[in-house]
Formats: C-alpha cells, structure tokens, sequence
C-alpha cells in the first residue's frame, strides 16, 4: 500500500517502456496504465519531432501509442497549461493525465482559479525540473562551445551541473556555470526559478535522489495527492509498476539537490533584478527595452494568465491601433494585468519576436508584489492580489465567474 506522502523508488515491468526510457519508465507506465483502464480519456505529452530541438505536443488515446513520449527533452521550450486551455476545452469535457514541469503546474493552477481550466479532470504528474535550453541557443552552443555539429547530436541531459550531448563519434559535457556565465545554458526564467520538484501536482517524479543499483534504473515518485496516491496504487496491483521504499540517503540527496538549485534560483534573481534597476531606473529600462515591440501579440498568446475574450490592449480608446511601436499602455496593460500572478514561465520572452526581456520585466514585479502582499502565484487555489485588495463582494464575484476583470471604468 502506498499512502499519500510516501516516497519510494519506482519502475516499469513493460520492457519495450524500460528500453526507452531514461529512469525505470515509472511515468510513461503510469501514463499507459491510466489510459488502459480508462481512468482517463487521453494522456497529454510531448514527443520529438524531427529532432531532439523539436518538441512535439501530443494527445494520446491509444495506450501503446504512449510510449512513444518517453524521455526528456531539455530543448523544448513549451508550456502545456495554455494549451489545454486552447485546445483542449480545459479538459471542462475529457479526463487527462499529462506530465508537467514546475511552470505547466503553476500555470494550470492559475487558470483553474479563474475557472478556464477544470482541475478535478487532470492528473499531474510532475517532473522535477533544472530547466531547459532554448532551441536556438542550445544548437548555437552545441556548435561553438562544444566544437559539434548540433545535427549530430542524438541525446541531450542536464546532469550534475553540466549540460551533456550524446553524439555521432562520443560524448561531451560542459558545466552549466560556465555557459551560463558566457551567455548559453538555460532560459534566464528557468535560471530564476524556485519551484524545482512538483509537490503540488499529484506525483512529484524524477531522478534526483535515486542511488545504487538503481541509479538510472528507477524513478524517484512521491505520492501528492489522494488522487495520484490512487493511480499509483492501482499500477501497482496491477504488476505494470514496481516499487521499494525511498532510502533514506536517496531522500536526503534528492533534498539537497533541490536546495542547491534554490539557491541558484536565488542567485540569478539577484543579478538579473539588479541589472534590472529598481523605481525609475526600472521603468526607465523597460521603456526602453518595450521600444522595440512590433505589437506581434506573442506575449499575450502564449501568456497562461491571458485568457480575456476582448483583450484590453486591442481597445483603440487604450492602445491606438496601428501604431508600431505600440504606445507604452499596452505593456503596462499586461504588467497590471498579469503581474500579481506571474508563474515565470518564460513564454512572453522565449517567442518574442524582437528578443524583448519581457519575462523579466514581468517576474520582477511579481517578485515584489510577492514581498508585499505573501501571494505565491500557480501553487495553490488562493486567489490573486487584485481579488484580495477589493470588497467582499469582488472577491465572491471572482470565485464565482472566474473574471479578474475587476474594474470596468469605461462603460459603453
């Protein structure tokens, strides 16, 4: 029996999953198993495409279909919340389990709240995350860092402070430190993220903490929630996966891990934020950076906290319409709008057309809106700074509808 809380190292028994997978295939095998007996409708992943620099979202309905998605790919850069929201109806009319990173969680979290995603029909399973590497920067490190035909490669991981490729004639690592100081490495949001082991989905999985003879050959799981308490269970009665206790060595390495990379978290918030300035040099900076914006709505699109049907930054008596660049109102739109709830996914920086920092302009006020109000974006069900700062009767609206549309100044 498994409870909720429990730690322990698990593996799969399908040996086509074991061949393919990276640490034991406990997480492609739950996901089959969840699929196969109709726990839920269809599992959402990601595959590769082309290649490794490729990553492809996937909706699954076929279990043997599903061990296609096993592995990581630290070169993919998407974000899976906004597009259940997009596409997948916000699972209001299916039942998923996906796999999910720290920002897909906290992402999902947010939009549950505001009722555009239903919670009650996804499993989380969660991954412990070092972050991942932008496709172009990473194919431009491959060739001039590590002297390789990016090409070439067949295999990439993030492994003891280095970054690691597999290729056509051998194998080379390079510490993460030292690319990430040249410029290469990780996304700058990944660098200054802090939530690096999933406990808020319902399974928190991964490698760290997994040692001896299983080193490589299992999955570190720890049970969530009852509802991925359940399904953990249920694959284990069912023979698909086995398990043992966590050790308590593993338990401690795993949390030292986390730690470390908590600190480096803290670390690049303190350098980026000070490179960012504070009061006017801050808003003087991102002026500056904002100039450049060809108004190509990425930012908004791909935004997990963006969702309003009439979006206010395309409201000709806020934002004129045709201006190139856009006049300063609209970034301070989305800064208003989304800071309070910003879950440092990256996405408004990763797709911008004229490499806006624009992640950074938002985490920073996060950041600060944090320090000041304790509101902790994308890990639980509370409700945002806005909601918390007006009337009772706001506040009940906002659970009610979903709308952070709070105020409506100009009335038609």
């Amino acid at each position: 029996m498994v409870a909720k809380g429990d730690m322990v190292y698990a593996w799969t028994t399908d040996a086509e999953i074991a061949k393919k997978a990276e640490c034991g295939g406990a997480v492609t095998g739950l996901l089959k198993f969840a699929l196969e007996t109709k726990l839920v409708d269809a599992v959402f992943a990601v595959k590769k495409g082309q290649d490794l620099y490729d990553a492809v979202p996937v909706v699954i309905t076929n279990p043997e279909e599903v061990k296609d998605v096993a592995g990581s790919l630290h070169c993919g850069t998407l974000l899976m919340s906004k597009l259940v929201k997009k596409f997948l109806n916000g699972a209001k009319d299916m039942k998923i389990a996906m796999v999910v990173k720290g920002c897909d969680m906290m992402g999902l979290y947010e939009l549950g709240k505001r009722q555009q995603v239903n919670l009650d029909n996804l499993i989380m399973i969660g991954v412990n995350c070092g972050g991942s590497v932008s496709a172009i920067t990473a194919r431009k490190m491959i060739k001039e860092k590590f002297g390789v035909d990016p090409d070439t490669v067949h295999k990439e991981e993030i492994d003891k402070g280095q970054f690691i490729i597999e290729y056509e004639g051998g194998h080379k690592g390079i510490s993460m430190d030292e690319l990430e100081e040249q410029g290469f490495g990780r996304r700058p949001n990944c660098r200054r993220c802090k939530l690096k082991i999933t406990r808020q989905a319902d399974l928190a999985c991964g490698n760290w903490g997994v040692i001896g003879d299983k080193a490589g050959k299992a999955t570190f799981v720890e049970a969530c929630s009852d509802k991925g308490t359940s399904l953990l269970e249920g694959a284990i009665a069912a023979g698909v996966i086995k398990v043992e206790p966590a050790p308590e060595k593993g338990i401690e390495i795993r949390k030292k891990t986390e730690n470390a990379m908590l600190k480096l978290g803290d670390k690049w918030r303190k350098k980026d934020f000070e490179k960012l300035g504070e009061g006017r040099q801050r808003l003087e900076n991102i002026v500056k950076e904002t100039s450049r914006c060809i108004r190509c709505y990425q930012c908004v699109e791909q935004c997990p906290i963006c969702y309003c049907v009439e979006c206010s930054t395309k409201k000709p008596y806020l934002v004129p319409p045709g201006d190139v660049p856009p006049s300063f109102m609209f970034h301070l739109i989305r800064l208003t709008h989304v800071s309070d709830s910003c879950v440092n996914c990256g996405q408004c920086q990763e797709l911008c057309a004229m490499d806006i920092p624009n992640a950074l302009h938002m985490h920073a006020l996060q950041v600060d809106l944090q320090e000041m109000f304790g509101y902790v974006p994308g890990v639980d069900m509370t409700l945002p700074v806005l909601a918390l700062v007006e009337e009772p009767t706001e506040r009940a609206r906002l659970a009610a509808t979903g709308s952070d549309q709070i105020f409506d100044i100009f009335k038609k």
